[in-house]
């Protein structure tokens, strides 16, 4: 079996047992999912989480186990800010607190749940399920909340671990992968910077052929010269989350992309991959909403392909019983090392 390179004296490492680090914020759940006065039904690493929103105050994520029978509580029904179990009634208040049993009255209430630091940003609701003290939550998911760009919000489950996905996106000599809808595509790497805890790649793209419409219309294209014309990629990983930035001129990009992979079962074989997708809007009104039926196909084409992949990868480790990847490219390299430092070893 082969596996990451080590300091002298210390067991390798194999990444793919190498667990998501919990202290940090996660989204457990796209905003639309959790309907006023309703609970969602999620997961970090095996561990179920209830995220519910009140008719009346803020949403909020719990232990998804009632502690009575350990049934779980998004299969139970909120009234006002409480959500209460539907097996046999118990209530549970925003912080977890056990605050009324019909059966029991109040004198002698039982222990609660946990409850988890939780909030939405951009669409999306971000979940802390680390046993530390919670840092502030991301200000903002890419350029989701800038009015001069449309965003679009896509993912879904990928069987494959968490660390796959980090190295799909940021190696873009895969796009032979994408053949089919991206043409001939050739990226050149530009070079890399990183610090503690990121990374960050720049490529270019050249091209010997037009590129296809969707991809043409991401970039500009269509849209009529630029002021200065540029073709720069840049991809990053800020543990645990990933960027990628494309401008085709000096200006500011083109295309913006915030996604993260929450691993959803305890082995973490399986995550949730969420992408937060924006354009930059050009200077006709409307042209980008025309446009948009077809950018989306396309990008949904590439993910559909990037997952099929990366589902293939974790199968070929789970049959090989093992790490066996032979990585020359040092990007890749670097980037294992960096989430291996970062997250929790199994």
């Amino acid at each position: 079996m082969r596996t990451l390179e080590s300091d002298p004296g210390e067991p390798p490492v194999d990444l793919r047992k190498v667990g998501a680090h919990p202290d940090h914020w996660y989204p457990l759940a796209w905003s639309h999912e959790v309907k006023r006065g309703g609970v969602f039904a999620s997961s970090f690493a095996g561990e179920p989480i209830a995220v519910v929103r009140p008719e009346q105050g803020e949403i909020f994520a719990l232990e998804d186990r009632c502690a009575h029978r350990q049934v779980p509580l998004s299969k139970g029904v909120v009234q006002n800010c409480r959500l209460r179990c539907g097996y046999h009634g118990w209530s549970y208040d925003a912080s977890g607190q056990c605050v009324d049993v019909p059966y029991l009255g109040r004198a002698k209430l039982p222990n609660g749940v946990r409850s988890y630091p939780c909030c939405e940003r951009d669409g999306v609701v971000l979940v802390w399920p680390g046993g530390s003290p919670a840092t502030p939550p991301p200000p903002t998911l890419g350029a989701a909340a800038d009015k001069d760009y449309k965003t679009a919000r896509y993912g879904g489950i990928v069987n494959g671990h968490y660390t796959f996905m980090h190295e799909n996106l940021m190696d873009m000599h895969h796009q032979f992968l994408h053949r089919r809808n991206v043409g001939n595509a050739s990226p050149k790497y530009l070079g890399k910077r990183s610090g503690d805890g990121w990374m960050e790649v720049d490529y270019s793209f050249r091209r010997l052929e037009k590129p296809p419409l969707g991809e043409a219309l991401i970039v500009g294209l269509l849209r009529g010269a630029s002021s200065v014309p540029r073709d720069l990629m840049t991809i990053r990983t800020e543990y645990p989350y990933q960027t990628v930035r494309f401008w085709a001129s000096a200006e500011n990009p083109v295309m913006s992309v915030w996604a993260c992979y929450t691993p959803v079962d305890a082995v973490q074989r399986k995550n949730r991959t969420y992408i937060v997708f924006s354009v930059l809007r050009p200077k006709i009104p409307g042209a980008l909403e025309l446009a948009w039926p077809f950018i989306m196909r396309f990008v949904n084409r590439i993910f559909d392909e990037d997952e099929e992949m990366v589902a293939m990868e974790q199968w070929a480790y789970d049959v090989q019983g093992g790490d066996w990847n032979q990585e020359v490219f040092p990007v890749i390299r670097e980037l294992r090392e960096l989430l291996a430092k970062s997250g929790v070893a199994g």
